[in-house]
């Protein structure tokens, strides 16, 4: 019986021919991330299980990036950054991206791929759910746990079970009103929450590989909202050329067998998908955009790991262009060099920044900002009775801030049509 991609990677890491799911083996650890709400509790769990003479098993392989609460005077939140800080200096890691430095980067899992560290056929671990966006890279990566965490900081190697896979097949073309998120966010009604839950989620199909790296980003972002271990898409010529363009370290290429055995398998048409939204309080309250047209908004928002990269805002430039948002619209840029982005790439002529200037959004600083609530001091953070539709990747009660606000997942396009109207409405009827 043939392997998987994802079982194929496995088996390199552990220093083995084969695995199958249900095999527990230790891998060695290519990348560890972390970042500013989990770092320190990682830090801290490392210090009191290896003593006061503990190493890094690897400071090359170390990166901690500062992104959660960043922009904020909030006491507690500026101390984990002095954390951060005094460890890096301490123990002399190179891959720190200060706050307030020309080193800051943004949100971690764009930052990743932009500085090289997501590498076809290795392990990434990060500290934080989402750490499944690399997977577009053809590459394992997968969040865990601060003591997990501790443990691969000083060791490099983590215990894991392999997971069963199921493949995700999108035959044909992609219409222009779809993106990504309406293909994860169909996906997750489908399955649900826990359809996937410690099982890899493998993406395949036309629809999948016209994808740019940035969408396809974004489809393996969410695997975590079903549940997924990890999200995987092979490499092709467009993966190799994003990587290329921004590392020159050696990698290696793995495919599924013909004969691999999957848990299951689901099949779509492209040409078949309608822009959809997850309805409060769940990212698989799927339903089409059609059926909840019209709910008044309070906000839009367009930003975080899943929707600031630089084609969410060259989707959203398409509606916005021309047009005034009806509600408080936010444009928050995933990382440094997106937010540059904005001010180079254009539409009809036009910046991306110049239009959503002209269209009357607030933009601001690259971070996480309001996809984890935050502090109060927060920018785009709910208040009260907010309904807001955004690009983020949860809408559970309290996630961008008020327990009381209601959270609308949508797609850039879906999300910057709303804005416009002051109310959900299809992208189809302004594009």
């Amino acid at each position: 019986m043939g392997m998987t991609i994802t079982e194929k990677i496995l088996a390199k890491s552990a220093g083995k021919d084969s695995v199958k799911p249900g095999d527990n083996i230790w891998l060695n650890v290519d990348v560890l991330m972390t970042h500013d709400v989990c770092g320190p509790p990682t830090i801290g769990i490392w210090k009191n299980e290896f003593g006061t003479d503990a190493k890094i098993w690897d400071k090359d392989k170390l990166v901690i990036l500062p992104d959660h609460y960043i922009f904020t005077k909030n006491k507690h939140a500026n101390r984990n950054i002095d954390i951060l800080r005094d460890f890096a200096n301490e123990y002399g890691v190179e891959n720190y991206y200060d706050v307030g430095t020309d080193k800051y980067k943004g949100v971690c899992h764009v930052a990743l791929a932009e500085e090289g560290f997501d590498v076809p056929g290795t392990v990434l671990i990060g500290t934080d759910s989402h750490t499944c966006t690399s997977g577009a890279f053809g590459m394992f990566s997968t969040g865990v746990g601060n003591t997990d965490a501790a443990f691969i900081l000083g060791t490099g190697k983590i215990w894991e079970k392999v997971p069963e896979t199921i493949k995700f097949t999108f035959n044909g073309k992609l219409p222009e009103y779809i993106t990504a998120k309406d293909m994860i966010l169909r996906i997750l009604g489908d399955i649900t929450t826990d359809g996937a839950t410690y099982r890899a989620m493998e993406f395949d199909g036309q629809a999948v590989f016209d994808l740019s790296m940035n969408e396809r980003m974004t489809l393996c972002n969410m695997a975590i909202e079903g549940g997924g271990m990890n999200g995987i898409i092979p490499v092709d010529e467009v993966t190799e050329e994003y990587v290329k363009a921004r590392t020159n370290k050696s990698y290696e290429k793995f495919y599924s067998d013909d004969d691999a055995l999957y848990h299951s398998k689901y099949e779509y048409n492209a040409e078949d998908l309608v822009p959809v939204v997850a309805k409060p309080h769940s990212p698989d309250n799927m339903a089409t955009v059609k059926e909840v047209a019209g709910t008044p908004i309070t906000k839009a928002y367009v930003g975080s790991c899943t929707g600031g990269k630089i084609v969410d805002f060259e989707f959203a430039a398409k509606i916005l262009d021309g047009n005034k948002v009806a509600v408080k619209t936010f444009i928050i840029p995933a990382t440094v060099e997106v937010e540059a982005e904005l001010s180079v790439v254009k539409y009809n002529g036009k910046t991306l920044r110049t239009i959503f200037e002209d269209a009357g959004c607030i933009l601001s600083a690259p971070s996480c900002a309001a996809c984890l609530g935050g502090p109060e001091d927060t920018i785009g953070r709910t208040v009260g009775k907010d309904v807001t539709i955004s690009t983020t990747n949860r809408n559970f009660p309290g996630r961008m801030g008020s327990k009381e606000a209601e959270v609308y997942l949508a797609s850039p396009l879906t999300v910057a049509a709303s804005a416009v109207k002051g109310v959900i409405t299809d992208p189809r009827d302004l594009m």
